[in-house]
């Protein structure tokens, strides 16, 4: 990085009344690939591929472009936000810059929370994938053990530094792209038995508008596969020329990232052997039936040392954009225990303590497991829908600044078509939220059909309460 980019980037801070000690050593491709890997098509697509089919039938894959449509609207409005006040923790001070410091608390605390349930979720998604590794059954205590381990593992590799977090984020996008394009090329090539036809092709959801609401079931799992472009902005002060590079990876996340998803997907239904026992449920993993057929057993292992690579680094880059955010809300005084969050190391620059706390409560919501399986269920059902409504408060306190004059004024910019896109992305974003916490099994216990609506009431409200009482908005460093 020259001097010149150093300068600049340090008076655009200045002049938000900002001076960070961060090191800025994150290249563009490795601020990309934080982004990447955090969305990670392939733990997208793996984990939540039973669910689509089985909700919607193969026409499922669509959702990858429409949802990736709707992300991409947000991403845009949140690359001109981000291109005017490249700060560290991306949610909460982008909130707090555009409405105030009320409104940014509650963004951050919902966001918060959502990030530590993601953690535990993917760290509880990626147990069975090293329990088919090994060919050992461990059985659900031995997946709590495992996703404790490796969120264990993140947080350690997290501590040696933003250089090592860059790394090993880059080292995790090159194994996921390559192994998301050479397996699906080969299911393609080798292994196909389907005609394209079946993605049109509803079976027994019904015909026209009557497919309709399956087909918004099954979208759920192509929302899941489109957040993480945000976290590019959670280190802007790590990476170099943030202004104009960072809306820049936003974007590239979505179209690298939504497209090897939209791959991977589209390989899978093509090779999969029995359609029928996929949306029956017969088949309770088709993802492992395809590769197993189409690879044998040994080629199947080699798939899932690539996924397995692909929930650490996934892991890895929600665990920093949580620091960066603790450490952002920490900075300003806003949250309790602050002093302590508020500090980075001196040889790694990086917020110890934030790191600590973003491993150790996902640690603790997984670790319910052991005695409270539906719990931690229902806890974790939150983690999706937390990550779309705080997307929501940022889209909102965006169209809310422009309507007060708010006219962004970034490298990056949306010029007089903002407003429209931000429209349509709040429009894109509520619906969303509706359709994710829609409740469509009333035969199901009720956390699995009030989950998500339950939980985001109690981070809501128990956000709200604080808030009341302890009033962290005044007590808000301003210098």
């Amino acid at each position: 990085m020259n001097q010149k980019s150093m300068d600049r980037d340090s008076a655009q801070l200045e002049a938000l009344g900002l001076k960070s000690e961060f090191e800025r050593s994150m290249s563009f491709w490795e601020n990309f690939s934080l982004g990447f890997t955090y969305l990670s098509p392939v733990v997208g697509v793996y984990s939540v591929f039973a669910l689509a089919i089985q909700a919607g039938g193969p026409p499922m894959i669509w959702n990858y472009l429409l949802v990736g449509f709707g992300q991409f609207l947000v991403c845009l409005v949140f690359g001109e936000i981000v291109s005017q006040y490249p700060i560290s923790g991306g949610i909460y001070p982008w909130a707090l810059r555009l409405v105030g410091e009320r409104w940014a608390w509650m963004s951050a605390w919902v966001y918060a929370w959502a990030l530590f349930t993601t953690v535990a979720a993917v760290a509880v998604g990626g147990a069975p994938f090293l329990n088919q590794l090994l060919g050992v059954e461990f059985g659900n205590s031995g997946f709590i053990w495992i996703a404790i381990l490796m969120i264990l593992c993140s947080t350690i590799l997290n501590l040696s530094g933003t250089r090592l977090l860059a790394q090993v984020a880059f080292f995790g996008f090159l194994c996921e792209l390559i192994g998301a394009v050479v397996v699906g090329g080969y299911l393609l090539i080798f292994a196909k038995v389907n005609s394209i036809s079946i993605l049109w092709n509803t079976f027994s959801f019904g015909e026209g508008i009557n497919y309709f609401p399956a087909f918004l079931a099954s979208s759920v799992a192509a929302m899941f596969c489109y957040y993480g472009f945000e976290a590019c902005g959670d280190v802007a002060e790590e990476t170099p020329n943030a202004s104009s590079a960072i809306p820049k990876s936003m974007r590239m996340t979505v179209y690298i990232g939504g497209g090897a998803a939209t791959f991977v997907c589209l390989a899978l239904l093509l090779a999969l052997p029995n359609v029928d026992k996929a949306i029956s449920g017969v088949d309770s993993d088709p993802v492992t039936t395809t590769l197993v057929s189409a690879m044998g057993l040994v080629g199947y292992r080699m798939v899932i040392v690539v996924v397995m690579v692909s929930f650490l680094s996934c892991l890895l880059s929600l665990q920093a954009a949580a620091s960066r955010l603790l450490f952002s809300f920490a900075r300003d005084g806003m949250i309790f225990g602050s002093k302590y969050l508020n500090h980075l190391s001196k040889s790694g620059k990086v917020p110890v303590n934030a790191l600590l706390i973003t491993g150790l409560i996902p640690i603790l919501i997984a670790s319910m497991g052991h005695w409270l399986q539906d719990a931690v269920t229902t806890i974790i059902s939150f983690a999706s829908a937390g990550i779309y409504i705080a997307f929501q408060m940022v889209i909102l306190a965006a169209l809310y600044a422009r309507y007060h004059g708010w006219k962004p004024k970034g490298s990056f910019t949306l010029g007089r078509l903002g407003v429209w896109i931000n429209a349509l992305a709040l429009f894109y974003g509520i619906t969303a939220v509706a359709n994710m916490v829609w409740p469509r099994t009333p035969d199901e216990p009720w956390f699995i059909n009030y989950g998500m609506i339950f939980t985001t009431l109690v981070v809501i409200s128990s956000g709200l309460l604080y808030l009341l009482i302890a009033k962290p908005h005044l007590q808000r460093k301003t210098s």
